[in-house]
């Protein structure tokens, strides 16, 4: 069974059902007013993006996607609420219209529309030595990788960003004082 011409399979529907969030997650994004309801719909593209790098096979990114993004989220919410003093309040200013909304969603639609027109019509070579999926997890690539590799590449980063830490850890002691 075809829809748009894609074959209909559990990845098709997960990466359209990812790609809906991330695009009302924009939407909203660029609609709302509230400082805080738009860094939860940033959240939500944050999320529906390491959702798509999972169907991707690349877990290990959509992992850390999702750990360093949503302590990003937490951090941007705190800072947003100290520095805007806005709160629960909306800001003041005029509302969003219906017009307006309506005239976003159309506007939407037309170019996603347009995406998967161009994307229907237009035929992709393929090569003949396609990519084969991982027979290993990724994270078990990248540690094979960082740990047997690159290990003399990896002490010295961990080594300059200790000292990093340690040098920071001084200059602001220096100011207190």
């Amino acid at each position: 069974m075809m829809l748009f011409g894609f074959p209909i399979t559990g990845e098709t529907v997960a990466f359209f059902m990812l790609a809906l969030i991330i695009i009302t997650s924009g939407v909203f994004l660029m609609t709302l007013r509230n400082v805080m309801h738009m860094a939860l719909a940033l959240g939500g593209v944050f999320l529906g993006v390491a959702g798509i790098f999972v169907i991707l096979g690349a877990d290990f990114v959509g992992v850390v996607q999702v750990m360093i993004y949503a302590g990003a989220i937490t951090i941007l919410m705190v800072f947003s609420l100290m520095l805007t003093h806005s709160g629960n309040k909306a800001e003041e200013g005029p509302e969003v219209g219906a017009v307006r909304g309506i005239a976003t969603f159309v506007g939407v639609a037309i170019v996603v529309g347009a995406i998967l027109l161009v994307i229907r019509h237009t035929s992709w070579p393929v090569s003949p030595t396609a990519m084969q999926p991982y027979h290993q997890s990724t994270v078990l690539l990248i540690a094979d990788a960082l740990f047997h590799t690159y290990t003399i590449q990896f002490e010295l980063v961990s080594a300059i960003l200790t000292t990093a830490l340690v040098g920071a850890v001084i200059i602001a002691r220096k100011e207190e004082q």
